[in-house]
């Protein structure tokens, strides 16, 4: 027999509730690997100073001070995750944010911390 820690018991109204709402299994595994892609200090490091300009590979290690094949590798990660974007201008790719919720997630998760 489960004990119920409310000790009320299911409050059926709100389960059924929140359950016809409840995305499903596949929609919320996706979000949990995107959320994991945050999970990395250099690519939030990355996203940081994408949130203010696009750069070049070699502009973002020079920012943060780690080597341009350490870059593009998170690079990589992040384009995977379609955080990150390209461009090609000559010989140099340009990288920026893919859109707008990438800001806010990152301006939500800053605000958040430093509450």
């Amino acid at each position: 027999m489960e004990e119920h820690i409310c000790g009320h018991g299911v409050h059926q109204e709100l389960v059924d509730r929140v359950s016809k709402v409840m995305p499903d299994e596949a929609v919320l595994y996706d979000a949990a690997e995107l959320l994991k892609v945050f999970g990395d200090s250099t690519r939030i490091r990355i996203i940081f100073v994408l949130c203010q300009s696009e750069l070049c590979v070699c502009d973002i290690a020079s920012l943060l001070g780690m080597t341009q094949s350490a870059i593009s590798h998170q690079l990589r990660v992040l384009k995977q995750a379609r955080l990150v974007s390209s461009r090609r201008e000559g010989k140099t790719i340009f990288y920026s944010l893919c859109d707008s919720h990438v800001q806010k997630i990152f301006y939500s998760a800053m605000e958040h911390v430093m509450e």
